[in-house]
């Protein structure tokens, strides 16, 4: 496509913007509470302007600073605090230590024995693969993780090719691979707070919103997430090498050796590999260990924040001060250089700060618009009794909701208002914002869905018919796993009952 068609079409999308919005202004009530429709219409824009990226979704997530003060929803000052979120600052750390491991290789290394534990058949090559990129994903960026694994799944593939002349076992081979690299990124993802974006914007809507209600700590998050994550890579992996695309049961190649050999190029643990996995590790440990967890109502176990009077120190500022060792500690391979340079952390994605912060404001502009309740209002008639089938239905569309839009930009969009549905139905707001943040991880059908299956795609080796076909298997038991271990943990990791 050319420069001026690309430019044309996003004037088309502009317009389109603007017609909706107008048409979202016109249909909302403004009786009871007359900034509601405007901010509608701005919720509009900014979702139409996320899709289709008629600007970069940073400069996107901008908007509430000049719209709201302008339309009267929020003064500059108000608006601009939502861009300075605790959460905003765990994600930072978060990813200044994702990139002190990788600066150090020490993601290869961990990546390569976990694969080399699982064994050379094909369908265990691939769960290999599986458990080691959403192991990886637990901790750092789902992008980050499948970079990591892509390149040592091709150099796989390309060994095989080399080896064997099976062209349609290879092919099978390669697409089952790929596509679970893609898709256990996001699935790991599930599993820990930082693990992926939407799991930050929930923690932090849910305690601004919900502030007098239990909090969903580090820990707490993981009771729920990790079942989840597991339950689903496994049930995935059986799903991807046994039913949509069946792998032979025999050896088809020595794959232990190609990993081995990968592992032996590695050469011994290195200081710098020791050092930025130390404080890696101080940082996991504390942020598992900060919180009290209550078993029981006569069975408490203390986090240190409660056992040494920490109760400000927050998950964000271990992250901030776990990485700020990475700049003063000295690097042995680069002897010039600390473990994590200034250089280094420019690469890291900035813009997905500012995409926090605009979630972070379109929540805020919800509440003090009225709009929340505008909303929340509609689902006062609605004849669903069961928590459960509306558990079930929200898990659905969000699922395919993120094929076509930015999981994080969704969840900030959608988290205000099942907040508001559930207290005008009744619910604890956990049942409903928990499983819709869970499911914003789901999608798997299209390259656009995800960063992940976008760089997969552009491997050469899945087209997109493949995706599609395994894809929508995928979306649709994710809202099985999702909804079902949601029912069945939930009254034991957060005392709720559905």
């Amino acid at each position: 496509m050319s420069d001026f068609s690309l430019f044309k079409r996003k004037w088309i999308y502009g317009l389109l913007a603007l017609v909706l919005a107008a048409i979202c202004y016109s249909i909302v009530p403004s009786n009871e509470y007359p900034q509601a429709p405007i901010m509608a219409a701005i919720v509009i824009v900014m979702a139409v302007f996320w899709i289709f990226e008629i600007v970069p979704i940073a400069i996107t997530s901008l908007f509430p600073i000049f719209l709201f003060p302008l339309f009267g929803i929020l003064d500059t000052k108000s608006t601009a605090l939502f861009f300075g979120k605790e959460i905003i600052f765990l994600f930072l750390g978060g990813l200044m230590l994702a990139q002190g491991i990788q600066n150090s290789n020490l993601h290869k290394r961990i990546a390569l024995h976990i694969v080399n534990l699982i064994g050379s058949k094909p369908a265990n090559l691939v769960l290999g693969f599986m458990i080691a990129t959403a192991g990886l994903s637990m901790w750092i960026s789902n992008t980050a993780s499948v970079m990591v694994m892509m390149p040592i799944g091709l150099s796989i593939i390309q060994e095989i090719k080399e080896v064997k002349n099976t062209e349609k076992l290879l092919s099978k081979f390669a697409v089952a691979l790929m596509l679970g690299i893609a898709y256990s990124a996001d699935i790991g993802g599930m599993a820990t707070l930082i693990g992926t974006p939407p799991n930050m914007v929930f923690m932090e809507m849910y305690h601004e919103l919900f502030p007098n209600l239990p909090q969903v700590g580090f820990t707490q998050w993981m009771m729920m997430g990790l079942p989840v994550a597991v339950t689903f890579l496994f049930t995935g992996w059986l799903l991807m090498t046994k039913v949509i695309f069946r792998m032979p049961k025999g050896n088809i190649f020595d794959g232990n050796d190609i990993i081995k050999n990968l592992l032996k190029g590695l050469g011994k643990v290195r200081r710098d590999e020791m050092a930025s996995g130390i404080i890696f590790l101080l940082a996991a440990i504390l942020w598992v260990t900060g919180s009290d967890i209550t078993l029981s109502e006569s069975f408490t176990i203390h986090g240190w924040r409660s056992v040494f009077n920490l109760e400000m120190v927050s998950d964000a500022s271990i992250a901030v001060a776990t990485s700020l060792l990475l700049f003063l500690i000295p690097s042995t391979d680069r002897p010039t250089e600390k473990l994590l340079t200034w250089n280094k952390a420019r690469e890291l994605p900035w813009g997905i700060l500012l995409l926090f912060g605009g979630g972070f404001a379109i929540a805020g502009g919800f509440n003090s618009s009225g709009l929340s309740n505008v909303i929340g209002n509609l689902f006062a008639n609605l004849e669903i009794d069961s928590p459960i089938l509306i558990v079930l239905i929200v898990c659905f569309v969000l699922t395919f909701l993120t094929e076509i839009t930015s999981n994080t930009a969704t969840t900030n969009l959608i988290l205000p208002i099942l907040a508001k549905a559930s207290a005008v139905l009744g619910l604890d707001p956990r049942i409903l914002m928990i499983p819709a943040t869970l499911s914003a991880s789901c999608a798997f059908m299209m390259p656009i869905a995800s960063p992940t299956q976008a760089i997969i795609f552009g491997s050469g080796h899945v087209k997109i018919k493949q995706m599609i076909r395994a894809g929508i298997l995928f979306n649709l038991w994710g809202v099985l796993i999702v909804t079902t271990v949601f029912y069945l943990m939930a009254k034991f990791v957060f005392g709720i009952a559905i």
